[in-house]
Formats: structure tokens, sequence, C-alpha cells
């Protein structure tokens, strides 16, 4: 048995549903492995995505960010039909990788560069996310806000 139904779990579970789906995720495995890519760190809250995209013009790929999902895809529009290869290396398959993004993660940019398409990302908490110090205060004890005679 190689995968889980985590079907019935949603059935009986409300506020979760990101969580199942990012388990659900992790169990299925794409054995492609096209296009490669790289995940860096650039910095303490910076992060790089890079993706080998040879033979892609700029105006074949998209990239889009939706619901803490980063979908990278490449449709190639070359017509090929007259061509004749003698050997055929380089993939110019259509192609969709699909990347989970923690929260807080936001997508700087992107870039086209020899082949390498860059996608950077950075970790932005908002203010009232970020850890804060409490101050004590000093005072006698604890104070009784009503009280009354039973």
């Amino acid at each position: 048995m190689d995968s889980f139904d985590f079907a019935p779990l949603f059935r009986s579970t409300i506020g979760f549903d990101r969580l199942l789906r990012l388990a659900d995720a992790a169990t299925r495995f794409d054995g492609s492995g096209y296009p490669p890519y790289n995940i860096e760190s650039t910095g303490e809250n910076a992060y790089r995505l890079t993706v080998a995209v040879a033979g892609f013009a700029q105006d074949e790929l998209d990239v889009t960010v939706k619901e803490n999902e980063l979908l990278v895809t490449g449709k190639s529009k070359k017509d090929e039909a007259n061509t004749s290869y003698l050997h055929r290396g380089i993939a110019s398959r259509t192609f969709e990788r699909r990347f989970q993004l923690a929260d807080h993660i936001k997508v700087a940019g992107a870039s086209l560069d020899n082949g390498l398409l860059h996608v950077d990302l950075v970790r932005e908490v908002p203010e009232e996310k970020k850890p804060r110090k409490i101050e004590i205060a000093k005072g006698s004890g604890p104070k009784v806000i009503d009280q009354k005679a039973a």
C-alpha cells in the first residue's frame, strides 16, 4: 500500500482542511522529476527557487501564487513537426510544478537567466504575529475585580 486515503478525515474535521491537503500532497509522489529545481536560502528570511527551463522563452513560462501554493508552468509554443533530430536530449515538454509555501512567504520577483528561472521568496511576518515582550508590572498582588456577599 503506497497511498493513504484522507477522505474520511475531511468529513469529520472543521478548519483542518489545509493541514489535511498538505498531508495528502506529501503522500503523493511525482516521479517525473521534470524540470529539475533547486531551493536555496539566500538570507535569514529569503529563499530562491531555481528551475531549469532550457528551451523555454519568457512568454512560455508562467509563475502563479494562490493560497500558499506556488505554481510554475511551462508550455512550449514551438512547432517541431518538420524538425528531424538525430539525438534529442533537451526536453521541451509541457510541465507543471507545484510548491507549498509556508505562512507569510511572499514572492518577491522572478527572472529568467541563461535557461534558469529564478523565483525569489521572502518571509514577511506581520508585526502582530511577531513575538513581543510583555512588561511585568510591580504591584501589591492580585486585584479583586468584584466582590459580592453571598
